[in-house]
């Protein structure tokens, strides 16, 4: 089982722990873009060119479960359009 692999079922296992460092990298990993954020702003956007939806992820730490189960959802969607 790869880093990444790893990382993914720790995300799976305990949302509520999980980094924006982590987040990050998990999703740039599966084809996400990342714009950052604007003056004043702390959320960065993530797109997926595969998707209509897009994720905006404050820069917090621990970032908070909602949004990393959100992410893991627009992760399987990418796998079951990619099958």
């Amino acid at each position: 089982m790869s880093r990444f692999e790893k990382l993914l079922l720790g995300m799976k296992q305990n949302p509520k722990n999980v980094s924006f460092e982590e987040l990050d990298k998990v999703l740039k990993k599966c084809g996400f873009e990342r714009r950052n954020p604007g003056s004043g702003s702390s959320h960065y956007t993530y797109a997926h060119p595969q998707l209509m939806d897009i994720l905006t992820v404050p820069k917090s730490r621990p970032v908070k479960a909602v949004y990393v189960k959100r992410a893991l959802q627009l992760i399987e969607l990418l796998d079951k359009e990619g099958d």
